[in-house]
């Protein structure tokens, strides 16, 4: 049987450290203007994975949490010292994280396989392959 692929996600000054074992449930784009805002960037590229899929972690990241459009909640978790937003919990993904993919330092992440809120995109924004998915 082949050896789970171990992949860590850490913040910038390394503080926060989560090591999860094998593949991501889902690997995503998002759009909506909350993403923009979170990352400062156009779009969050992010991989859900569930929480059993944790072996490890280091540090203990502090949190706010929001309203989303749907009303529910989201709740970002990311360094007090260095401010990387690692990981996300929302109220729609039950025992499971949505991770900042930038955080594994992997270029050999896998693609997002849908853009999330792909009208709230920059008009400049064009990833290759990758469906728009339904916005809610």
């Amino acid at each position: 049987m082949p050896e789970e692929k171990l992949r860590k996600a850490a913040c910038s000054c390394r503080r926060i450290e989560l090591v999860f074992s094998g593949e991501p449930r889902l690997v995503y784009a998002c759009s909506c203007l909350e993403c923009q805002r979170n990352t400062g960037s156009a779009f969050a590229y992010r991989a859900i994975y569930p929480e059993s899929a944790i072996v490890s972690r280091k540090g203990e990241p502090n949190s706010w949490r929001r309203s989303g459009s749907s009303g529910q909640w989201m709740e970002q978790h990311f360094c007090a010292t260095c401010g990387s937003l690692v990981f996300m919990r929302a109220e729609t993904l039950v025992d499971a994280l949505s991770v900042s993919v930038g955080c594994f330092e992997d270029p050999d992440f896998p693609a997002p396989a849908r853009l999330s809120w792909a009208h709230r995109k920059h008009r400049w924004l064009a990833l290759e392959g990758v469906p728009d998915a339904p916005s809610a």
